[in-house]
Formats: C-alpha cells, structure tokens, sequence
C-alpha cells in the first residue's frame, strides 16, 4: 500500500507540473497562480499544497524533473568524433535537434534568468558539470591549438554558443533576416564558433 500511495503522489506531482508548464507557455508565469494550476491538473487548491508550497517550488521541481538536460547529457557525453572538431559538432548538432522537439524549454529557461536570475540553472549546473567537465578536460589535453586551455571557459563558450543560437532564432523568425538565412545556417553558425569570423591573414 505504501508503494501504491507514492506511486499515486509522484503522478500527481508530475501531473501538476505538466499543468503548470502549459499555464507558464500560456500566460506566462507571473500572470498564472495556484489556484489556475490546480484547477488545470483537475486537484482543489488545497491538494496541491500536498506536494509544492509555492508556485517557485512547483518551477523548481519542473527545473529538477523535466529539464531536457536528463535526455540531452548522455547524448553528448556519447558523442562521437576523432578530433575535438567532431566530436563538438555531433554534439551541438544532437542538443539542437533534441531542443528543437522540446521548444518550451526555451521559453522556460528565459522564465529562469528574467524571475530567478538563473538560480534555479546554478542548482542544475552543479549537478551537470561534474559530468561535462571531465569530457572538455580530455578536449584541451588532446588537440593542440585551441585558444584557450581552460576547460571551464570552452564549457561556457559551447553552451553560450548554443543558447545564442536558440534566442536568435526566436528573434528572427517570421523576419526578413531569417528569410535570408542558408539552409545550413546551423551548420554555419557552429563554423563561426570552431574557427572565427575572420579568415587567418596570408603572410
């Protein structure tokens, strides 16, 4: 009975978050409470405080639970590739076309650093990069020629890199400048990071 009433509780958790996501994407979360949540996940107001003490705590869990990163990180930490050169755009590629099929993940992570100054994505970092780190330590030792040593920053750059590609594509669709865009501006825009924007110079 026990096993059945956790079982029972961690549906009822998920089935608030899922609610509470679809009201975020809707009408953003300042403009959704608990009481629109509850009645979306089909609970009273009260049941809902059986599982979250706030409308924070149920993003947290959503942040803990359903953060894409679950899927996306042993995908990366498999990619393959001879050089660093490979392996990064195997591993650029797999996180956009995994991201791509969960877009309100994007609109979450700007939730994340508008209302919580990415509190919440600090809490997630601390449990990523312990696994990360090792995979770009190996990077900096194995190709010579990189402008940096420091694992930490290429870590940075790349899922700058990555983040940028999302909000600018957000920012440009339906515009003039993404009816400009190539067909494998992805692919272009990876290049630019691997190796500049400048042509090295002739001697």
């Amino acid at each position: 009975m026990p096993r059945e009433k956790s079982k029972k509780g961690e549906a009822t958790r998920l089935a608030i978050e899922d609610a509470a996501i679809e009201l975020f994407m809707e009408q953003g979360y300042h403009a959704t409470s608990m009481r629109q949540i509850a009645e979306r996940a089909g609970l009273a107001l009260g049941g809902i405080y059986n599982h979250f003490s706030s409308k924070e705590a149920i993003f947290e869990g959503i942040i803990i639970d359903k953060h894409p990163y679950k899927q996306i990180l042993p995908l990366v930490l498999a990619a393959e590739g001879e050089t660093a050169e490979e392996f990064l755009s195997n591993a650029f590629h797999i996180i956009v076309e995994e991201l791509g099929k969960q877009r309100e993940f994007i609109n979450l992570m700007f939730i994340e650093l508008v209302e919580f100054k990415g509190a919440h994505g600090a809490m997630m970092l601390r449990e990523i990069a312990p696994k990360v780190l090792p995979v770009f330590e190996k990077i900096v030792k194995s190709r010579k020629g990189l402008r940096t040593t420091n694992p930490a920053i290429l870590v940075r750059s790349f899922f700058g890199m990555i983040i940028s590609y999302f909000i600018t594509e957000m920012l440009i669709a339906n515009s003039v400048l993404g009816k400009l865009m190539p067909k494998n501006a992805a692919d272009a825009y990876l290049d630019l990071y691997l190796h500049g924007i400048l042509k090295p110079s002739e001697s």
